[in-house]
């Protein structure tokens, strides 16, 4: 006879390597919670960074998946919890444990080719134009830089990053910070710069100017896409969506938003929240030929997971079964 499942929540604090900054204010720790789920002796793990833009909070986020029934499955989470942090990590944990159960890797069980590495963005984080500028430099030798902005003084910024990092690949991230005519006034000088994208320039749910301006570069929906029922919202306004398993509420549904996303003709840039290396292994799965990757959220830490992923020349690797999946 099977023994009792059993799930807990752990929160876990890790220190970033450098005070990170965005268009909404700072930070020096991620904060995340971990699930983990316990049966005859297996153990499977998934992790989720509650995040305030979407009215989450580490208390709000454990309150959810404390109030799990103990015998529910992976395939009834996706109704009783709705896509967010608190379903993510439990989605996830759900993946390792089948796994690690059955001794075989997530992407076997998911049906999916072994993946490969894949390169990922840096991000700068939100600054004065100086230091932006020092860390580009300090950043040029990579293949491509994520410019955190979004604010009303953003090309000075813009510009100081070119300086620091001529030769190399750029996208932008406004994080809602712009309106219509700001955006416009910009989109000119982001192609003379050579900005690869743009993503979130527009708050979400007051977006629509995108699909009537136009887009020289081409756009991304970040806190406009959520998992798939937000696609049809986003038709004629963007190019492309940035799938987040945070977002979607874990592995499964982002897996199924990449499939629908493609299907409806956008581009796929596959993304995180600033945790760790447990919060970035599935979410590498689902970048296996994405066509922007951002999935630096390790990069950005004093401290990681152990064992923790392997970052290179070549991007970042799949996970060790250890770590997850």
């Amino acid at each position: 006879m099977k023994g009792d499942r059993v799930l807990r929540v752990v929160t876990d604090r890790f220190a970033l390597a450098e005070v990170f900054t965005i268009a909404r204010g700072s930070r020096t720790h991620a904060d995340v919670l971990r699930a983990e789920l316990a049966q005859d002796g297996v153990r499977g793990h998934g992790e989720c960074v509650p995040y305030a833009r979407y009215g989450e909070t580490i208390a709000s986020v454990r309150t959810q998946i404390e109030g799990l029934d103990a015998g529910i499955d992976r395939l009834a989470l996706q109704d009783a919890l709705p896509a967010g942090a608190a379903r993510n990590a439990v989605d996830c944990a759900f993946w390792d444990w089948d796994a690690k159960r059955a001794g075989r890797r997530v992407w076997d069980l998911a049906g999916l080719q072994a993946p490969a590495p894949v390169v990922t963005a840096f991000t700068l984080s939100l600054d004065t134009p100086e230091k932006m500028e020092l860390a580009a430099r300090k950043h040029a030798a990579r293949p491509l830089l994520k410019i955190k902005l979004g604010t009303a003084d953003d090309m000075p910024r813009l510009e100081a990053v070119r300086r620091g990092a001529p030769d190399t690949r750029i996208i932008i991230d406004a994080n809602e910070g712009w309106d219509a005519d700001v955006y416009a006034d910009l989109a000119p000088h982001l192609l003379r710069l050579g900005v690869e994208m743009v993503e979130q320039p527009l708050p979400a749910g007051a977006d629509d100017m995108l699909a009537e301006i136009a887009r020289p570069l081409p756009v991304c929906a970040d806190e406009s896409c959520h998992d798939r029922a937000s696609l049809p919202a986003l038709r004629g306004k963007y190019d492309m969506v940035n799938i987040k398993l945070d977002k979607t509420g874990g592995l499964t549904e982002a897996l199924a938003l990449r499939d629908a996303a493609r299907a409806e003709g956008y581009r796929v840039m596959v993304g995180c929240m600033v945790g760790s290396s447990l919060a970035m292994a599935p979410a590498v799965l689902v970048a296996q030929g994405a066509d922007i990757v951002d999935l630096d959220g390790p990069l950005l830490l004093a401290e990681d997971r152990d064992p923790a992923l392997f970052y290179d020349a070549s991007g970042v690797h799949p996970p060790l079964p250890e770590l997850w999946g």
